[in-house]
């Protein structure tokens, strides 16, 4: 039966699903969930993401790793986590780039948070001859209490959310439901309670009938593993993803299959669902756990901060045949009309430490 069939199945027998009970579904079905069974990513997948782009993104992370190393006072022991390593090119550009600081590197150990089959197979091929431990997990809680740096590229925008929309006074949950064999979506008659709507960020509260807010609530709890990790220890985390800095009151959900835009019901296992990432939500919640925050700023200010410019120089120079490729590739990172105004940077970190490189004013 396919996954599609399974989820109406469900609904008939349940009723109807929350979104983020269709996005959890589709995405992380173990048997024929997207990220568990497929490899998404590049010319021949899904999507591309900035570090499949240029060899420039990881490299400018891996200098991001050093500094914050530094920053932690240069431990002989440090614990580089990154979730949903894709298919293992970033890690390899950022712990090439970290060789420049041979104490650094040597304290490294790699911690890899994956739950598809696929992925993780080309994971191990990329970092077969990695300078560092390389340790895949399930969760944050599996990584040694020492000091640690956490990133996320393009993560938190496949983590489920629910939608609400404001009727009046009210709020009420947006579900998906199945009518003649169709899947589509529906608004629940029942306003949600208190205890739901105490999740919503302050900026719910500038809401106007008929608005849609999304709630990350896996985000969230992402950040409460974090919290609890830098509440008693040292570290620091770095998400970069796609999104506003403030609330927006609109249906941000879609579907990625070969690189187009599909309906979300299309083809529930074999297309990816992202939303994009409400960076205003986040740090509000961030702060309400302890975290201390930096950023959101642009992707282009983040990298130009680190010396990308500088970086695709010294590539051009030593192969100059390479100089065209070299320029579309920073274009595609930095320029407005591409990823470097939509793509945000946040860092949370535990309390002691200064900016993080990349968010100086």
């Amino acid at each position: 039966m396919s996954l599609r069939s399974r989820i109406i199945e469900r609904i008939r027998s349940r009723g109807p699903m929350t979104v983020a009970e269709y996005m959890t579904v589709c995405l992380l079905d173990p048997v024929d969930g997207y990220y568990p069974t497929k490899n998404p990513l590049g010319a021949d997948g899904d999507f591309v993401t900035a570090p499949e782009i240029s060899q420039m993104f990881g490299e400018m992370l891996g200098l991001w790793v050093v500094q914050g190393w530094e920053d932690m006072g240069q431990p002989t022991r440090l614990n580089l986590v990154e979730y949903g390593p894709g298919r293992g090119v970033m890690m390899d550009d950022i712990l090439r780039a970290v060789r420049v600081k041979p104490d650094c590197s040597d304290a490294l150990n790699v911690y890899l948070i994956e739950v598809g089959a696929a992925l993780e197979a080309a994971q191990v091929r990329a970092l077969s001859n990695a300078p560092a431990p390389v340790n895949w997990i399930k969760t944050l809680n599996d990584v040694p209490d020492e000091p640690i740096l956490i990133i996320g590229n393009e993560y938190l925008d496949c983590l489920p959310v629910r939608q609400f929309i404001l009727r009046g006074e009210n709020w009420h949950e947006r579900v998906v439901v199945e009518k003649n064999d169709d899947l589509q979506f529906a608004i629940s008659p029942e306003p949600v309670s208190q205890v739901v709507r105490s999740g919503f960020s302050t900026m719910g509260q500038q809401a106007r009938d008929g608005d849609l807010l999304e709630v990350g609530v896996a985000v969230q709890q992402v950040i409460d593993d974090i919290s609890a990790r830098l509440k008693y220890g040292t570290g620091r985390a770095l998400f970069m993803d796609y999104g506003p800095k403030q609330t927006e009151f609109v249906d941000t959900l879609q579907a990625l299959k070969k690189h187009k835009k599909v309906d979300v019901f299309s083809d529930p296992g074999n297309m990816d669902l992202t939303v994009r990432v409400n960076f205003g939500a986040l740090t509000e919640f961030a702060k309400s756990r302890g975290l201390h925050i930096h950023g959101p700023v642009t992707q282009a200010e983040f990298l130009s901060r680190l010396g990308i410019e500088t970086r695709a120089v010294m590539l051009a120079r030593a192969r100059p045949d390479a100089e065209p490729e070299l320029a579309r590739q920073l274009a595609r990172l930095m320029m407005p009309d591409q990823m470097g105004e939509i793509f945000k940077f946040v860092s949370l970190q535990s309390a002691r430490l200064q900016v993080p490189l990349g968010f100086e004013d």
